[in-house]
């Protein structure tokens, strides 16, 4: 996060305190060592904690993942409030700041455009109607409870004190800052951050909005291939839909029908406005990750019917951005006794800052998600008449405004108008001026009105923006006893849509739940034009009994991974972005394999295909290459490295990393030459020939060096599921027009033999300039890094001093396995580099034969804290694929306990 200009000229003053203190220098190093250890929890003993009606347990094992044991369902959550507060709470302040566009108020003007954009959606408005109208009485009373303990946590810290090494940092050079008190509506909120990372093809809109500058439809339409049903299949077995009742299909085989290719809608593309968006989306902290095509998880269930155990067995690995602390938090939420007034025994992962458990189990029931991927954003372009007024239907219509001040610290305070449509989407291009701005080369289309000289604005249609129930659903999930119950809890979660999956004792099941929109026309592949009301949303969304599921289906396991849930013959659109299935079909093959050898699938079975880090585009991809003649013997010895690779993105393979090298030149020639350079990356620079004036065809024109503008990380082509099935569809097109490229002598070239011999030499040259000219010490990993970084102070670059807060809070960098479109899904962007940048940011595998042979593990640990020693003692865990013994009757847990913390009413 961009800082203040006040932030960083006090930073490196700062720093070297912390970093003399820490490094323990003298009697300054151990007050300093001292005063990081006082904002650790309290484990051991008993502490007073105002409101709680009895005493509450609180058991950490080890890894410091805490257990808790209440009497009533308000104190459990009061306790978990308490608890996730001693180990999480700089996080937990951070996020609810961003939450409702208030991060200026901790770090200064660097992030009034941040602020601005999401008080201009509105979250915390929105969380604040769910808390008032939506979420029932029940659930109002525990994030109560949760809000309670919380606070009486910050009590003992007053003002942060003492509370983590972050503010004392942040008190260095904001020191009239002192956090607020928790309120339910800070967990609430949480919600919204989900629904934004998880929300669909909005970037995929936009993109392709602006390759219509360049291209026509037919060639977009390559650049987003309709999916392989055939080849790929489904979640389920697409059934039909009679009145709004869906009824699972009977068993027969999935259609291999192929959904038609979308048309542009060219009234609706703006260059100009539609890169201002991009640029502010760019901007978002990207708490979990960056929001796109390309990034899910993978999630399956297998019968008892079909394992060792003789119950069913679930797996789940989500897959998020990376950074510390976690982005889970583990932690177990037990009622001594099961009564009405305690009716909770679950154990999971959750989010700091928000109660409840969100993915695992209790002693009947487990589940899993993974992202539905369903379109439930739409951009509209708004004819703006007005200062107040917009077009519809060739009228007038009234803006609803408000204002919004954003205080800053040590700044002056800044107030936006937010202008929202009667559909309620906010005019999101109000939050800067270069998203007023309208492309020169943006088709109009006969019927579209005029432009004037404001150009068009672009409104978010978001079912995020109308508030719901997940809430609700949270705590549902939580107390789910079987196959209705948990069906019933998913009815109410609204955003953002994912894919269930759920086992109990005899059964599995899947169900897809969340609020999706039921279109007029457009199919939501491109802004729509928002002056004509036909393409707005119905009033009511696909209605949840319509909604595919599936019970106990004949294969006898089912299989999430992004891929579609159903053939086009649905009656509803979901999405036409779905991912395109790579990981799911390996998941499937792999899952029959184990079936047909062995048999039954074991609980190591599941662990160890989560680890199957296979590159399948590969297998394709890879004979093509050793049949082309190479001639230079230095581009010739790395091209041997593929003669008898196993197609297995290890760590130490220097097979994988050449191939994922050429894969990388593969695409920038083939793609990233052509793109524009809003989709480009930044450092991309290419010679173009440019006119003196687009707008006269016959004007004169120069050869002019053009750079990318888009944040590499966020650039295309990158390399992810998608661009396998772009490249599968072309490798049948030896003369397509995608295979001409420029060379390095800066010639044009065509076919594709020729761009797979200059990828070749391209990445040959890469991988020298990177890992050295001898291949015996290559490998995949010395490329293919991850470093786990404090999402806040240590992400910033803005000082000399930000390398030595990186020491202090970031961990790594670490060499992994993997890759993009492999179930061992360690992502990298192609156009960026090869680090690694969205991971499995936990793993589980329950045992519904014997719960407390269960396994888990988080990518960092259970603290917040820095310098803790939970607070990244799982990641070499993780990093090896191993799993921790999840510990869940009382028992067990009780033999698992290391540190026995007793809350007592204050």
């Amino acid at each position: 996060m961009p800082r203040s200009k006040k932030f960083r000229r006090a930073r490196l003053i700062v720093i070297v305190l912390v970093v003399l203190l820490v490094a323990g220098v003298g009697y300054g190093g151990y007050r300093g060592v001292t005063a990081v250890r006082a904002s650790f929890p309290e484990v051991d003993g008993t502490v007073k904690v105002a409101g709680l009606s009895a005493p509450v347990d609180v058991k950490r094992d080890a890894n410091g993942i805490p257990q808790l044991y209440a009497d009533t369902s308000e104190d459990l959550f009061r306790a978990q409030g308490y608890v996730q507060a001693q180990d999480r709470f700089w996080e937990m302040d951070v996020r609810r700041h961003i939450t409702a566009g208030r991060l200026s108020e901790m770090f200064g003007d660097g992030q009034v455009d941040t602020d601005s954009f999401i008080r201009t959606m509105g979250w915390r408005q929105v969380a604040q109607k769910e808390y008032d109208t939506k979420l029932s009485p029940e659930t109002k009373k525990y994030l109560q409870a949760y809000a309670d303990g919380v606070n009486a946590w910050l009590a003992e810290h007053p003002g942060g004190e003492k509370a983590s090494l972050e503010y004392a940092m942040l008190g260095a050079v904001n020191s009239g800052y002192k956090p607020e008190q928790w309120t339910p509506v800070d967990s609430v909120a949480w919600l919204k951050a989900m629904a934004w990372n998880l929300s669909g093809n909005l970037q995929e809109e936009i993109d392709r909005s602006l390759l219509a500058q360049d291209f026509g439809p037919d060639k977009i339409a390559e650049l987003y291939p309709d999916y392989p049903y055939a080849r790929n299949g489904t979640i389920v077995k697409t059934g039909t839909v009679n009145g709004d009742t869906y009824r699972p299909a009977d068993g027969s085989a999935p259609s291999g029908a192929a959904p038609g290719a979308g048309t542009a809608q060219g009234a609706a593309t703006t260059k100009a406005l539609l890169q201002g968006l991009t640029d502010r989306i760019d901007g978002m902290p990207q708490l979990l990750g960056r929001p796109g095509q390309g990034i899910g998880s993978n999630s399956w269930v297998v019968a008892g019917s079909h394992t060792t155990t003789g119950k069913p067995l679930l797996a789940n690995d989500p897959h998020l951005g990376p950074g510390l602390p976690s982005v889970w938090y583990q932690m177990g939420l037990h009622c001594r006794t099961a009564s009405p007034a305690c009716q909770f025994d679950v154990t999971g992962f959750t989010f700091a800052g928000m109660p409840g458990v969100v993915i695992g189990h209790n002693k009947d029931v487990a589940w899993g998600f993974t992202n539905l991927g369903a379109d439930v954003t739409d951009l509209y372009l708004e004819k703006v008449t007005g200062p107040d007024t917009y077009q519809v239907d060739g009228k007038d219509e009234k803006f609803d405004l408000r204002k919004e001040t954003i205080k800053v610290a040590g700044g002056e305070d800044r107030t936006i108008t937010v202008r929202t449509t009667r559909t309620g989407a906010p005019l999101i291009s109000d939050v800067s001026t270069e998203q007023q701005n309208v492309g020169k080369y943006a088709p109009n289309g006969s019927s579209a009105p005029d432009r004037g000289t404001g150009g068009y604005g672009v409104a978010l249609q978001w079912t995020a923006l109308s508030p719901g129930r997940t809430m609700d659903a949270v705590f549902e999930l939580d107390r789910a006893r079987n196959w209705d119950e948990f069906r019933a809890a998913a009815k109410d979660f609204a955003v953002p849509a994912q894919n269930l999956i759920y086992a109990d004792g005899k059964n599995i099941g899947y169900q897809a739940p969340g609020v999706i929109p039921v279109r007029g026309k457009g199919d939501g592949s491109m802004p729509a034009p928002g002056w004509d009301s036909s393409y707005q949303w119905k009033p009511d969304p696909v209605p949840f009994t319509a909604l595919p599921y599936s019970l106990n289906p004949a294969a006898g396991y089912i299989v999430t991974a992004n891929q579609a849930v159903v053939d086009p013959s649905y009656k509803y659109s979901l999405t036409k972005d779905w991912e395109y299935g790579t990981r799911a079909k390996e998941i499937t093959d792999q899952i029959e394999g184990l079936l047909k050898n062995n048999g039954k699938i074991s609980p190591d079975d599941m662990q160890t295909l989560q680890l199957d880090n296979t590159s399948i585009m590969a297998k394709t991809l890879v004979p093509l290459l050793l049949k082309q003649r190479i001639d230079d013997p230095y581009v010739r010895e790395a091209q041997d490295l593929l003669k008898d690779w196993n197609f297995h993105q290890d760590a130490d393979s220097a097979a994988a990393a050449y191939y994922n090298g050429v894969w990388r030149n593969l695409l920038c020639l083939a793609f990233g030459q052509k793109f524009p350079a809003d989709i480009r990356a930044k450092d991309n620079c290419l010679l173009v020939r440019q006119q003196d004036d687009p707008t006269k065809p016959d004007s004169s024109s120069k050869i002019v060096t053009q750079c990318g503008t888009r944040d590499p990380s966020k650039a295309q082509p990158d390399g992810g599921d998608r661009w396998t099935e772009v490249v599968r569809t072309q490798l049948d097109k030896p003369d397509s027009s995608w295979w001409t490229y420029i060379d390095s002598d800066h010639k044009e070239q065509k076919g594709l033999d020729n761009l797979l011999k200059e990828a070749m030499k391209n990445a040959r040259q890469d991988l020298t300039s990177l890992l050295g000219k001898d291949i015996s010490t290559w490998s995949w990993g010395r490329l293919h890094k991850l470093e786990l970084r404090e999402q806040t102070l240590g992400t910033d670059n803005s000082s000399i001093a930000s390398g030595l807060v990186h020491k202090l809070l970031n961990r790594g960098p670490y060499r992994l396995s993997g890759g993009s479109a492999a179930v061992d899904a360690a992502g990298w962007n192609a156009a960026a580099g090869y680090q690694v940048d969205w991971i499995p940011s936990m793993r589980m595998v329950v045992d519904l034969n014997d719960l407390d042979s269960s396994r888990w593990v988080n990518v960092g640990g259970a603290s917040g804290h820095a310098f803790h020693q939970n607070y990244n003692d799982q990641t070499d865990l993780w990093l090896k694929g191993k799993l921790l013994t999840w510990a869940y009757t009382p028992d067990a847990v009780e033999k698992a306990t290391k540190h026995k913390l007793v809350l007592t009413t204050g």
